[in-house]
C-alpha cells in the first residue's frame, strides 16, 4: 500500500493525507494512517483528487465512507482492583497478543505472535518490546519471546533493520538498538546456540547504523548515523532517512515548521531523529531547552545509543567465539573497547561526575544530565569511581517520591521531569545494582513499584508513563493523551516485583 509512505506532496495520495491532517479530522494524528482503506488506496485518492473542490464537498464523510476505522484496543476486559497488580498483568498480556497479521492499510504483516504496548500503539514496537519481555520472562512465556525475536529478525531479514514499528510510514527510522538484549535474553533461556543462529541478524543490525562508515573522512565528518569525532573516532547519532512530516504527527511537525527558523526539511529530520531516540520529545535534544523549534538531534552524540552499540559489537563477538571464528570475534571485541574508550573521552563529565551527550557541532558536551547517563553503569562501562558519583547523582537529583524523573528540565515535553518511564527505571536499577549500589537500586525499584500499584489501584490501569514527583497527578506532556495498557510497564513490574517484592503498606 502506497498511502501514507514517505515522499514530496506531490500525488494524490499524499494530498488527500496532508488535507485530513491539516483539517484535524480526526483528534489523534496517528488515527488516519491507521485506517484501513475500503478499497484500492490510489482509486480513492483519485476520488479524492475529483471531488475535493466540488461544491459541498465533506471532508468528514469522504474519509469515514472509503476508509475503516483502526480497532480500538480498549480493553473489554476489565481490571479487577481488589486483585494483585500481578494478576492483572497476566491477564493484560492476552489483550495485547496479535497474531500473525496478513497485509492490512500501513501494517507491515509479522509471521508471528507478538505483543502490543496497549493504548492507541496497535502494532509492535522495537524498544518496547525489550521492556515487555523482561515481563514474558516472570510470566513464563518463554515462546512469546522467541516470537518476538523471530518477528525483529524477520524485519531486518526483509527491511535491512528493525523499524521504529511495523508500520510502513515508519520506514526510515529505527529505535534504541536493544535487539542483541532480546537475543541474550533469548539466549539465558534456550542456550548460546540462539546467538550462533541469530548472528546474521546481528551483523545486519550493526551495518545498519553503521552505514557509510567507509565514506567518512576529514572532509565528510558525518554520514547517515555515524560521525567522525575530533579525535577520529567514530561515534553514533540518531537519524532518520527521509526530511518529511511524520504521516503519524503530520499537524503537530507542519505548524512546528512555522515556528521555527530552521529549514523545514531539517527540521522535520530533526524531528524523525527525536522519534528514533524514543525519546519523543524531550529538552536533551534542543539548543534552548525551552525551545522546541530549536530540535538538533542529529547533532548530538548520545550517551544511551553508544553504549548499546557497544553491547550490541560485544554479542557479535561472543557469537563469533562460539563458531570458532577467533578474528572476527577479535575485531568485533576490538570495536567495542574503542567505543568504550570513546564514550569516557567524549560523554563523561568530570565536573558533573555524570555521563552527558556530546554536541558535534559546538563540539562540547551538553550540560543538562539525563538518566541516559546510566547507560554505561548498565554495560559495565564506568569505572567503579565513576558509578559513585553517577550514584550520587541519581540519588541527590533524580530521585523523587514516584521513582526517578527522565530528566532535570520541567517542560511541556513527555521525556522530561516531572515524567517518569519505565524503561528508564530499569536501566537505572540494573546499573546500579552492576556497582553494588544495592540500597539505592532498591529504594528506587521500591518507589517505582508503589507509585505502579497505587495508580493501579485508584484507576485500574498501568500507564505508559507516570508522574514521579506529584504522585497524585497523571504524567502529562506530548504529542497525545496518557496512555494504559501497558507492554513495559508490565514487564518492568513485573521483574521488579520478582526481585524487590510487591508494594506493602
Amino acid at each position: 500500500m502506497k498511502l501514507y509512505m514517505i515522499g514530496e506532496l506531490s500525488t494524490s495520495d499524499q494530498i488527500l493525507l496532508r488535507d485530513v491532517q491539516m483539517n484535524r479530522v480526526f483528534p489523534d494524528g496517528k488515527t488516519f494512517p491507521d485506517c484501513l482503506p475500503n478499497e484500492d488506496p490510489e482509486k480513492i485518492s483519485e476520488k479524492y483528487m475529483w471531488q475535493k473542490d466540488q461544491p459541498g464537498f465533506d471532508l468528514e464523510k469522504f474519509v469515514s465512507e472509503n476508509f475503516t476505522l483502526p480497532a480500538k484496543i480498549e480493553n473489554t476486559y476489565v481490571s479487577d482492583t481488589n486483585r494483585p497488580v500481578e494478576e492483572n498483568i497476566e491477564k493484560l498480556w492476552e489483550v495485547l497478543t496479535r497474531k500473525p497479521d496478513t497485509t492490512k492499510g500501513t501494517l507491515i504483516p509479522l509471521p508471528f505472535p507478538y505483543i502490543v504496548p496497549g493504548g492507541r500503539f496497535g502494532e509492535i514496537y522495537y524498544w518496547d518490546s525489550y521492556f515487555t519481555m523482561l515481563g514474558l520472562l516472570v510470566s513464563g512465556r518463554h515462546e512469546m519471546i522467541e516470537n518476538m525475536v523471530k518477528n525483529f529478525s524477520f524485519l531486518i531479514d526483509t527491511i535491512g533493520y528493525i523499524p521504529n514499528g511495523n508500520r510502513n510510514y515508519f520506514i526510515g527510522r529505527s529505535q534504541p538498538p536493544f535487539y542483541s538484549l532480546m537475543v541474550k535474553l533469548l539466549s539465558d533461556i534456550k542456550g548460546t546456540e540462539v546467538l550462533a543462529g541469530c548472528l546474521p541478524q546481528l551483523i545486519k543490525e550493526y551495518d545498519f547504523w553503521m552505514k557509510g562508515s567507509e565514506n567518512i573522512n576529514e572532509t565528510n565528518k558525518k554520514v547517515h548515523r555515524i560521525c567522525k569525532m575530533p579525535g577520529g573516532e567514530l561515534l553514533n547519532h540518531y537519524s532518520d532517512d527521509n526530511d518529511t512530516p511524520r504521516p503519524e504527527s503530520y499537524r503537530e511537525d507542519v505548524e512546528l515548521s512555522h515556528r521555527s527558523h530552521q529549514d523545514p526539511k531539517i527540521l522535520f529530520r530533526q524531528l524523525r531523529a527525536g522519534a528514533e531516540s524514543g525519546w519523543d520529545f524531550s529538552s536533551r535534544w534542543f539548543k534552548d531547552k525551552n525551545s522546541f523549534e530549536s530540535i538538533h538531534t542529529t547533532e548530538i552524540i548520545p550517551v544511551d545509543l553508544n553504549c548499546l552499540l557497544v553491547h550490541l559489537e560485544e554479542t557479535i563477538a561472543a557469537a563469533f567465539r562460539l563458531q570458532g571464528e577467533i578474528e572476527s570475534a577479535d575485531r568485533y571485541q576490538l570495536l567495542s573497547e574503542q567505543r568504550k574508550e570513546a564514550i569516557q573521552k567524549y560523554c563523561w563529565n568530570e565536573e558533573l561526575g555524570f555521563y552527558v551527550d556530546y554536541d558535534t557541532e559546538e563540539q562540547k558536551q551538553k550540560t543538562s544530565p539525563t538518566l541516559a547517563g546510566v547507560f554505561p553503569l548498565a554495560f559495565n562501562i564506568a569505572t567503579p569511581p565513576q558509578s559513585d558519583r553517577v550514584a550520587n547523582m541519581i540519588k541527590n537529583k533524580f530521585l523523587k517520591s514516584g521513582g526517578l524523573i527522565t530528566t532535570l528540565e520541567t517542560t511541556n515535553q513527555q521525556w522530561d521531569a516531572p515524567n517518569g518511564w519505565p524503561p528508564l527505571q530499569w536501566m537505572a536499577i540494573w546499573g546500579l545494582e552492576n556497582y553494588d549500589h544495592t540500597e539505592l537500586a532498591g529504594r528506587i525499584a521500591k518507589k517505582w513499584i508503589r507509585l505502579n500499584t497505587e495508580v493501579f489501584k485508584r484507576t485500574g490501569k498501568l500507564m505508559e508513563k507516570y508522574n514521579v514527583v506529584d504522585t497524585q497527578l497523571e504524567a502529562g506532556g506530548g504529542e497525545y493523551p496518557g496512555q494504559d495498557g501497558f507492554g513495559w510497564t508490565n514487564g518492568v513490574l513485573l521483574a521488579l516485583i520478582k526481585k524487590y517484592g510487591p508494594a506493602t503498606d
